[in-house]
């Protein structure tokens, strides 16, 4: 050790610290970076968590081999330089490298896409620079240990130093970094962290000129050319794109409509229409609740929606039953500033920033409608599919009210997950009635007392607006009655997100065949030329 800022323990404690830190900042990272790809479900973070893990026990091992074989500093610092640009450059070529991987696996793996694209990109997106960073604390125990006597103190001091910035590494990003200046600047600033300890090493020993400017000058580069958050980087025209604790936010506006998305592949999460036309979406297909509920001869009917998102249901909710008492509960606040600059949601209108479930545990209200439309492609969350909850919203209903579900996944034959939600509705609901929407995966669940369809055709005429009043007769006429099964999502077990990947595959595999022929036949030349 022939650097004189070895000598100070306090600076080997802070690269343990910092090192820590920048792991779970990488991590917390990561699933933002591939949240907007492949979802935020429990199967990406269990993705996340064990590559990590597999990249931090391998630079462990290695870490410990390299420091008694070759006990030079220097070399450790090299590797944190290496590790802190590596990090630095996810913002400016992440992206891609998922795209291109996607897109490789689409014609060429027939199942589990979205679970091999998403393992696939972390192994080569953030194994390395973790394999790096885990390399750090045996090296610096190494380095740090003078008396074998005091090893054991020493080890731990370090330990702990490693614990808390790990626990700062956890809480900075998703409260302070991520929804304040985005997923690519927190990258960059922890990495300029690990940046500014590693150089720190040269500057003091006065050598290592060349690594010092080369990796400034790439990291000054990734800051320039990767700073931006754009999760869709071939979209050009895009009205708003940013990020809050909850989502990727993408807001799109065209001569027709506007939309939110919270996902850059795939869904419509809201939409508002810039004429009085119906949007031909599922949110339509819904209004048949309130029309079974009688909410157009009622002065006082009573609607909560759980999932409010930019309020695409509540507007039309109020457009064509002006009584009504709307109550939204969206747990993004970002979506509804988002709904009231973009989607015209009055100020009005009461929007409750809560959990749907937590929402109703607390609330003593009854409602003539609750609409559940908080399940987001595959981010379906668990403790809003289970049969608890659904009793739940039962027990929140009048007398005849009705509940009413959007399903977006229709796909597949046997056990799906709509299935299994379908299953588990009908086991707390004495009729359960579904409808495809056309042109869409979305299918609309109906749920209550009573013959639902029956009561839909005789109150169509009531609503007063001959196109909802046509599009009601049709979905009377469309209604299919549920035919109950066993498959039964609780509290303890509910396989949602296993089985939302494995539906996602099955419409990717769906939509890709073409393409899928094209490259078996053609090659990669064809493909291209074909799309």
């Amino acid at each position: 050790m022939n650097n004189d800022i070895l000598k100070s323990k306090s600076y080997l404690y802070l690269t343990e610290f910092f090192a820590g830190m920048a792991v779970m900042a990488v991590e917390l990272g990561a699933s933002r970076l591939l949240a907007p790809y492949f979802s935020s479900s429990q199967i990406v973070w269990t993705i996340i968590i064990g590559t990590i893990m597999i990249a931090m026990a391998l630079g462990n091992v290695m870490g410990g081999r390299w420091a008694d074989k070759d006990p030079d500093p220097a070399k450790l610092f090299r590797r944190m330089i290496i590790a802190a640009v590596w990090i630095a450059a996810i913002p400016l070529l992440g992206k891609y490298i998922i795209i291109a991987i996607t897109g490789l696996l689409i014609v060429t793996v027939s199942t589990n896409l979205l679970i091999w694209a998403a393992f696939l990109a972390c192994m080569i997106i953030f194994v390395f620079p973790l394999f790096l960073l885990g390399t750090v604390t045996p090296s610096l125990i190494r380095y740090t240990v003078s008396d074998l006597e005091e090893s054991g103190s020493v080890a731990g001091r370090l330990g702990a130093c490693n614990t808390i910035g790990s626990i700062i590494g956890t809480f900075a990003p998703t409260f302070i970094t991520i929804p304040s200046v985005g997923t690519s600047v927190t990258f960059l600033i922890f990495s300029g962290i690990l940046l500014i300890l590693a150089i720190l090493y040269f500057i003091f020993g006065k050598n290592g000129k060349k690594i010092i400017a080369s990796s400034l000058v790439l990291y000054i580069l990734c800051c320039v050319f990767g700073h931006s958050s754009s999760f869709a980087f071939w979209e050009k025209n895009l009205t708003f794109e940013g990020e809050s604790v909850y989502n990727y936010l993408q807001v799109r506006d065209d001569a027709k409509a506007t939309y939110l998305s919270t996902n850059v592949m795939f869904g419509v999460q809201s939409i508002r229409m810039k004429s009085d036309e119906l949007s031909g979406m599922y949110y339509d297909y819904a209004l048949a609740a309130p029309v079974m509920a009688g909410a157009a001869e009622k002065d006082d009917a009573d609607i909560l929606v759980l999932g409010m998102g930019t309020g695409t249901f509540a507007s039309e909710c109020r457009k064509y039953f002006p009584n009504a008492e709307l109550t939204g509960v969206e747990i993004d606040d970002r979506i509804t500033d988002l709904a009231h600059k973009y989607f015209e949601l009055p100020e009005s209108t009461k929007v409750v920033t809560y959990d749907g479930r937590a929402y109703l545990n607390a609330d003593d209200s009854k409602y003539d409608i609750i609409m559940v439309d908080a399940y987001q492609d595959i981010t379906i969350p668990f403790q809003m599919s289970s049969k608890e909850f659904f009793s739940l919203v039962k027990g929140h209903l009048k007398d005849n009210g009705i509940m009413v579900v959007n399903l977006n996944m229709s796909a597949g034959e046997g056990n799906t997950i709509t299935t299994y939600l379908s299953d588990t509705i009908a086991s707390c609901f004495e009729d359960v009635e579904t409808i495809d929407v056309p042109g869409y995966t979305n299918r609309v669940l109906f749920a209550g007392n009573g013959d639902l369809k029956t009561t839909l055709a005789s109150s169509a005429a009531s609503v007063g607006d001959p196109a909802l009043e046509k599009l009601m007769k049709d979905v009377s006429l469309k209604l299919e009655p549920w035919e109950a099964g066993d498959n039964i999502f609780t509290d303890d077990k509910a396989a949602v997100e296993l089985m939302g990947m494995q539906t996602i595959d099955a419409l990717i595999s769906k939509e890709s065949a073409q393409y899928k022929e094209i490259f078996r036949k053609e090659g990669f030349k064809g493909l291209m030329e074909a799309l």
